[in-house]
């Protein structure tokens, strides 16, 4: 990257400036396509954040609450529970 522009994408103290772009995407055949282009620069290194529709979260979260309940809720902690009390 040449010196203009690496300052054309750094404050007063060197640092860059960060910049949130949210865009849907769809996932086809091991790859993401999105609904248009970014405006990046070619061959830029950008990070990514995946997140499922929550239709799926709230089924994880009923399988992790069903797993954890039955993890929890045993004769075992019973036990536990009394020599505490002691």
């Amino acid at each position: 990257m040449s010196s203009a522009g690496r300052l054309a994408n750094t404050d007063s103290t060197g640092y860059g400036f960060p910049m949130t772009t949210t865009i849907d995407a769809s996932y086809e055949n091991g790859t993401l396509v999105l609904p248009r282009p970014l405006s990046l620069p070619e061959h830029s290194h950008e990070r990514m954040t995946v997140e499922s529709p929550a239709f799926e979260r709230e089924a994880w979260l009923k399988l992790s609450e069903a797993s954890l309940a039955k993890l929890w809720s045993n004769d075992s902690d019973d036990v536990f529970n009394e020599s505490l009390k002691k």
